[in-house]
């Protein structure tokens, strides 16, 4: 836990090991999900034409500098997909009992949520395995030109991607930026802190 942070500078000539690919995808794969729903998917990309193709589909023709989807140079990204048609699916049967299929009844997006979920796992397990990790956004015009160009469907929503390798950052103390907990953390009840 101590050591997770996002890296964004990898060895792109040093390919992750299949064995860890599978690792990292078979421990998102146990993350929670509403109702056992696991309306989740993922895209794995671990080839150098895969990862060009995905950077080409996500580059917006506007600053694409600014994102990192469309310059990202790692050698494994994986796209987690969200699929909000399998909770609804689940809470239309009978033991959960929403049968309008309706999403207004619904507190959080937990298609995306639990995505999320095994997203960090995804992080984490990178983390253990010696490698480094970042989650990051894909431009929300681009989206639907990366799932033509990957085949994905229409009704799988990516929530993000992560890039994973073999981090060529130095380590570096974040701890200076982190928000005190005081801030952050409420008990019994919600105070603001006073300076």
């Amino acid at each position: 836990m101590r050591r997770r942070r996002m890296v964004r500078d990898y060895d792109p000539d040093r390919p992750v090991p299949s064995e860890i690919v599978d690792r990292i995808v078979d421990n998102g794969l146990r993350a929670p999900s509403a109702g056992f729903s696991q309306g989740w998917g993922f895209l794995v990309l671990d080839t150098a034409a895969d990862i060009e193709l995905f950077r080409t589909a996500a580059r917006p023709a506007e600053n694409p500098e600014r994102w990192f989807a469309a310059n990202v140079h790692a050698p494994l990204v994986i796209v987690p997909l969200a699929n909000k048609d399998a909770y609804l699916e689940r809470y239309a049967r009978p033991d959960k009992g929403h049968t309008d299929r309706s999403d207004a009844w619904w507190p959080a997006p937990y298609w995306d949520i639990d995505t999320g979920f095994a997203a960090l796992l995804m992080l984490l397990t990178a983390v253990d395995a010696g490698l480094g990790a970042c989650f990051f956004g894909i431009p929300v015009d681009r989206i639907d030109t990366v799932r033509e160009k990957f085949g994905v469907p229409a009704q799988y929503n990516p929530i993000g991607a992560i890039s994973i390798g073999y981090s060529h950052e130095p380590p570096r103390d974040l701890s200076g930026r982190r928000r005190p907990k005081a801030d952050v953390v409420h008990r019994s009840r919600w105070q603001a802190r006073t300076e």
